[in-house]
């Protein structure tokens, strides 16, 4: 037989018990969120890497990455050589209205070219700009946490290799610039120099 007001007392007795326990709740976005080290948000591009070999769009369940590429002769690297094309990334775009997050694409990229980035802000007000082109998943791959290593003398990631890679040849090609057009203002300013000396001797 059921008491009239027991049901109103257990729920009391809930939040009674719940009052003082730590609460739960985040107030975001004004409190960011504690995401675990390897989180899996959205998914980062390495261009660099990408061989266009079409593998994560063939096994996407998906088809939710959109590939275009053309192909480009690359010169012989030695007098003498054959010539030997390659394929050149145009667009690489995911739509995230339809993927489902799966990571099929990231485990079989053969090149490490996809990356699980932890980055979750990526709300749009139209679903259209869901898809997201390969400008926006390059943002994202410098969000990515570095993998952790096997033990203390384990070979650097191969993905940091290429971008510390990448960005020292950038920084060499700056520093060329840099170099000369120095050398070019010095060399206009000794010759202006010249000229205004054969002009006062004259």
């Amino acid at each position: 037989m059921n008491i009239p007001g027991s049901g109103l007392a257990k729920g009391l007795a809930v939040t009674l018990r719940t009052l003082t326990r730590r609460t739960q709740t985040v107030q975001y976005p004004d409190a960011q969120p504690e995401l675990a080290p390897r989180t899996r948000g959205v998914i980062g591009l390495f261009e660099e890497n990408c061989t266009v070999c079409m593998l994560c769009a063939r096994e996407c369940p998906d088809w939710c990455i959109y590939i275009d590429s053309h192909k480009e002769t690359v010169p012989p690297a030695a007098p003498g050589g054959r010539e030997r094309s390659r394929n050149v990334l145009d667009r690489f775009a995911i739509d995230f209205a339809l993927c489902m997050y799966c990571g099929i694409c990231i485990e079989v990229c053969p090149f490490d070219a996809l990356f699980w980035s932890p980055e979750f802000e990526y709300a749009e007000t139209d679903i259209l700009d869901l898809t997201h082109e390969r400008d926006r998943l390059r943002e994202w791959m410098w969000t990515v946490p570095e993998p952790s290593a096997l033990d203390p003398a384990a070979e650097e990631p191969k993905e940091v290799a290429a971008a510390r890679k990448t960005a020292e040849k950038m920084a060499a090609a700056q520093a060329a610039q840099a170099a000369q057009a120095a050398q070019a203002a010095q060399e206009a300013q000794a010759e202006q120099e010249t000229k205004e000396a054969k002009e006062d001797g004259a």
